[in-house]
């Protein structure tokens, strides 16, 4: 495989960026309607790239990854906190350096803002990746609880 690149989201990306968060939805087994893709497009391009960002890697001028992250406010910190939120490479790169070159992007650009703690969740079958974040982040004792509707 040839070197990753990595860069910002740009308006240019749409049919591109929906390609792949398709592909990190199905692998969830979910998905979301239109007005969400829309709206999650709007904000990840918009003026605010302070706090809700995203970065695609590239393989040859191809987009093969992506990774959503925002930064927020935190009561345990002073400065604000960075939350990765949705992380995904295509099937056909896994296991190839993506996934660390898109974390490793959080990390610097976190690092670049002044808010070094960057947190994640994932699913617990989530194995392949899991083997990643065991390498290069510390797993942590807490349980997430989701609000009944």
């Amino acid at each position: 495989m040839s070197a990753v690149t990595i860069r910002l989201l740009a308006a240019t990306d749409r049919a591109e960026w929906a390609r792949l968060w398709t592909g990190y939805l199905e692998y969830y087994q979910t998905s979301v309607p239109q007005a969400v893709y829309d709206g999650t497009f709007a904000r990840l391009t918009g003026d605010d790239p302070q706090n809700f960002n995203c970065f695609l890697a590239e393989v040859d001028g191809r987009p093969v990854g992506l990774v959503h992250y925002l930064f927020h406010r935190h009561c345990w910190k002073i400065e604000n906190v960075c939350y990765l939120q949705d992380l995904y490479a295509d099937p056909s790169v896994r296991g190839q350096g993506v996934g660390r070159a898109l974390i490793e992007a959080v990390y610097a650009a976190a690092d670049a803002n002044g808010t070094p703690a960057v947190y994640w969740l994932t699913q617990d079958f989530n194995e392949t990746a899991r083997r990643l974040y065991d390498r290069i982040a510390q797993v942590t004792p807490f349980i997430r609880y989701n609000r009944k509707l």
